[in-house]
């Protein structure tokens, strides 16, 4: 296994000068009409004066009709407004303003048709590498096992930080840098070895960029994908691919043990598919799910880091990769066979990672 934007006051009632001039007659030397008069008779009055542009008594009568033209006409007004709002709620970049105005804690997540990435670079890996790299992270995570080296997604903008499981398991001290090289310390907020996922808080951070969590059920096989993480150690590292398969069931260890042996020593996180054992022994302690296949390049310290469509939104959470060689041998390297948790699995975990996990 291997080891993402984010991110009125009251209006002016255009009536309000000919309502205040609405509450007395229109012509005050004129007399109010009798109050025995009945509407029938007022409104063909009405008809007629403004059909032969004479006065007539009834043209005394208080407009007192206008309030209620004007409530009709603010109706309206109010309902525009309200679709509006809707039509930019669905625009492109809406999650993001949605995080913005919600409060930085809320995460951003859309379909994936939301583009992340600028008009102009859409569709191409640079537009996406551009628009989501500053949401993802490297992660050091030191325990007495050793050491490990993995990849995180930034979800607020105050540090939250999604990776997999097996990146801190175990962890007695976690390190984050950022894309731009700022290094935080971090602590385990909750963790659910069943579905290999972590969620860690960044301490005394503000600001970041948070990546925006797509819709996994949208994903098709063919689809272009982009992963970035920090392989070997290679921060905000870029390769690209297409999803290769559906719903692939992989078997990862949840033994703490285990996690100390992606990156830094050269090793793979050993991973089981279809009845086999890949990149070392999985141990007695497994956990099985749901995962998407692509061929986009996927190595030792991509764990936990973004697979993402070409609109920018994160699709997965890289988790395992397969490699060829020997899993001691620290020429290992990807063959085209990686493996990503699906986002809608996060999303619906992150209650519980919030709340300590599951474990």
């Amino acid at each position: 296994m291997t080891e993402s934007f984010r991110r009125s006051g009251e209006y002016e009632n255009p009536y309000q000068g000919q309502q205040q001039h609405a509450s007395a007659p229109v012509n005050p030397e004129w007399p109010p009409p009798p109050a025995y008069e009945p509407a029938a008779s007022a409104q063909g009055a009405q008809g007629t004066h403004g059909a032969q542009g004479a006065p007539s008594a009834l043209l005394t009568e208080p407009v007192a009709q206008a309030p209620a033209s004007r409530r009709r006409t603010r109706g309206p007004i109010a309902l525009l407004a309200a679709v509006a709002f809707v039509a930019a709620a669905i625009g492109g970049g809406t999650a993001y303003g949605i995080q913005e105005l919600t409060g930085s804690g809320t995460v951003a997540s859309s379909s994936t048709s939301t583009s992340v990435v600028p008009t102009s670079q859409k569709g191409t890996v640079s537009g996406v590498a551009t628009a989501v790299s500053p949401s993802i992270v490297e992660i050091n995570a030191t325990s007495n096992a050793g050491e490990s080296t993995g990849s995180g997604v930034i979800i607020t903008s105050t540090g939250e930080i999604i990776t997999n499981n097996h990146v801190i398991s175990g962890a007695s001290q976690i390190k984050v840098t950022t894309s731009n090289g700022k290094s935080y310390t971090a602590e385990v907020v909750g963790t659910d070895s069943k579905k290999d996922l972590a969620l860690i808080k960044l301490r005394d951070a503000s600001g970041l960029k948070a990546a925006t969590l797509g819709d996994s059920a949208g994903v098709k096989v063919g689809d272009q994908v982009v992963a970035i993480g920090s392989p070997e150690g290679l921060t905000g590292t870029v390769t690209s691919g297409i999803v290769s398969a559906l719903d692939r069931d992989v078997t990862v260890s949840t033994d703490e043990s285990q996690g100390q042996q992606q990156g830094g020593g050269g090793g793979q996180w050993p991973f089981e598919f279809g009845g086999q054992q890949f990149n070392g022994d999985t141990g007695s302690s497994t956990t099985t799910y749901k995962a998407l296949q692509t061929d986009a390049s996927l190595n030792p310290g991509n764990s936990g880091g973004a697979l993402i469509d070409m609109n920018g939104n994160i699709i997965g959470i890289n988790s395992a990769m397969y490699s060829a060689a020997d899993a001691t041998s620290s020429s290992a390297g990807s063959v085209g066979l990686g493996f990503a948790i699906p986002i809608n699995t996060v999303k619906a975990d992150l209650s519980t990672l919030r709340a300590g996990g599951s474990d």
